[in-house]
């Protein structure tokens, strides 16, 4: 197959072909979500290097255990979960993990309003979550990079990370707090 033709086909469909045809064809698959899955890892270890080897490892992981993939179900979540369990083990075992402030409050979900004001606030608030997630506990790290820097919606969160719906909410929820607290202390000011 070409690589126009495999542009169209969907990420399910392709680890289909896959499983029954074509080994090769994962090639495909790992163009489409290396660069991304790499950007994933990078928010959560803040270290490019072990974020490499987290996505490396991920990808083959994925590929040894693509016949355990239902294909009823998106393999974008399915992969970001391996990633993102690569990710946590490797913060563990490096005993990074940060302790939570348990005197949070949760804040209001943004609103669905779509205009070129919030579309400007949505894309500053990307700039300051890139530049301050790092300072985020793990826990609150995850969902805020899903959520912001990866587009994803709250069910593809829970999905990746294995939580319920409501706890991905206040997970963000807090996020944002710990985030404006982090802006603040900041000044305000994405550098």
């Amino acid at each position: 197959m070409g690589d126009l033709r495999l542009g169209k086909i969907s990420d399910e469909k392709l680890v289909d072909l896959v499983r029954r045809k074509d080994k090769n064809l994962y090639r495909e698959l790992v163009k489409r979500y290396q660069d991304r899955l790499l950007r994933y890892a990078n928010y959560l270890l803040n270290r490019f290097e072990e974020a490499e080897d987290v996505v490396q490892n991920a990808l083959v992981k994925a590929y040894i255990n693509l016949n355990s993939f239902d294909i009823k179900r998106k393999f974008s979540s399915w992969i970001y979960r391996i990633v993102h369990n690569e990710a946590v083990n490797l913060i563990k075992k490096k005993r990074r993990e940060v302790s939570l402030d348990k005197n949070e409050f949760l804040l209001d979900s943004l609103t669905d309003d779509t205009n070129i004001e919030l579309d400007f606030e949505k894309k500053e608030l990307k700039k300051l979550t890139q530049k301050s997630l790092d300072k985020l506990p793990v826990k609150y790290r995850e969902p805020m990079a899903l959520f912001f820097l990866e587009d994803k919606s709250y069910k593809e969160i829970s999905d990746i990370l294995r939580l319920p719906m409501g706890t991905v909410s206040i997970r963000l929820s807090r996020g944002k707090l710990a985030l404006k607290k982090i802006i603040e202390a900041k000044g305000g000011q994405i550098g």
